[in-house]
C-alpha cells in the first residue's frame, strides 16, 4: 500500500530482480515515511478477519487519538487487494490511518470466505466489519469519535447495514452508489444483484454522505435518493446527511483522472469536516 506501481526485470536463473521503472508520485513522496501492517480481528464466531493498515510513521501516535478511514466491500467474491492508490495519501499525510477490512463475502481467503458472506450468511459481512472496527478501537488505532467508514455499491449496502446495527460506533460514513432499495431492485430481472434487505431505523446516526450517478445501470439513483429521504425523516440527531448525485456519471463515477481526483477530494473534505479538521476561511 506504500509502494507505487513498479516494473522489474527478473532473471529466472539467478533469481535477481532489477527495478526498471517506478511510477512517479508528485509532492516529494518517500515510501520510507509510511508503514503498512497486516492485523487480524476476531469475529463473533471465532473467525480471524484480516485487515490491511497504512499510516505515516512520523504523524500517528497509536494511542487512540488518531483519525481513521476504514474501508470495506465484502461481496461477489471480489478481492480488495492492499494495493497502492495515490489519492489516499491526501488523508494519510494529514495523520489519518487508512484500513481495508477484508471481510467475508469477498474472495481474499478463498471460495469459502465468499460463501460464508452471502445468502443466509450475508450478515457475517456486516458483523465482520463491526468486529474489525471494535478491534481497531480496542488496539488504540482510533476512537469512535474519529472513526470514519467508506464503501461503494455493495459496499454501500455494507454502510447502510452497519449504520443501522451500530450507529454509535462511527463519526462519519460515506455510502457511494449504495445498494439499499433491495426489494425494488430484486424485482427487476435485468439487474442481477442479490443480498439481504435492511430497513432504516429511527435512531441517531453519524454524519453521512451518500452519492449516486444519474446514469448508473446497476444501482439506480432512486435507491440512494429514497434512502437519504428516509434517513432525514427518521434520524434523531443534528448530524449531516448529504446527497450528491452526479448528473454525468454511471456506477463507477466520473471518467477521467482529474475528475476522479475531484470526487476523492469531495469525499475527503466531507470526512475532514465531520472530524472538525477543516480550516476556517477568513472573512472577506
Amino acid at each position: 500500500m506504500r509502494t507505487p506501481p513498479s516494473v522489474y526485470d527478473y532473471d529466472m536463473d539467478s533469481g535477481v530482480s532489477v527495478l526498471k521503472k517506478i511510477h512517479t508520485i508528485l509532492g516529494g513522496f518517500n515510501a520510507s515515511n509510511y508503514v503498512t501492517e497486516r492485523k487480524w480481528a476476531a469475529a463473533a464466531d471465532g473467525t480471524q478477519v484480516p485487515m490491511s493498515i497504512l499510516y505515516r510513521n512520523d504523524l500517528v501516535k497509536l494511542d487512540g487519538s488518531d483519525p481513521m478511514l476504514l474501508y470495506g466491500y465484502g461481496s461477489y467474491e471480489i478481492c480488495i487487494d492492499p494495493s497502492f492508490r495515490g489519492s489516499r495519501f491526501s488523508l494519510v499525510d494529514r495523520g489519518f490511518i487508512y484500513v481495508i477490512a477484508h471481510i467475508r463475502g469477498g474472495g481474499e481467503m478463498g471460495r469459502k470466505w465468499y460463501e460464508d458472506g452471502k445468502l443466509l450468511k450475508k450478515k457475517n459481512t456486516f458483523t465482520d466489519f463491526i468486529d474489525c472496527a471494535e478491534h481497531l478501537i480496542k488496539s488504540k488505532y482510533c476512537s469512535r469519535e474519529k472513526l470514519c467508514i467508506n464503501g461503494r455499491s455493495a459496499g454501500g449496502l455494507l454502510m447502510g447495514a452497519v449504520l443501522n446495527m451500530r450507529p454509535d460506533l462511527f463519526r462519519a460514513a460515506v455510502a457511494g452508489v449504495p445498494f439499499v432499495d433491495v426489494v425494488t431492485t430484486m424485482l427487476d430481472p435485468t439487474i442481477p444483484l442479490t443480498t439481504a434487505e435492511w430497513e432504516v431505523m429511527a435512531q441517531e446516526y453519524p454524519n453521512i454522505l451518500v452519492t449516486a450517478g444519474l446514469n448508473d445501470p446497476r444501482v439506480m439513483y432512486s435507491e440512494p435518493a429514497k434512502y437519504v429521504a428516509k434517513l432525514r425523516e427518521l434520524k434523531r440527531d443534528d448530524n449531516l446527511v448529504l446527497f450528491k448525485c452526479e448528473l454525468g456519471a454511471g456506477h463507477f463515477s466520473k471518467s477521467g483522472r482529474f475528475e476522479k481526483l475531484q470526487e476523492d477530494a469531495f469525499t475527503y473534505a466531507f470526512i475532514l469536516k465531520a472530524l472538525g479538521m477543516t480550516r476556517k476561511l477568513a472573512s472577506l
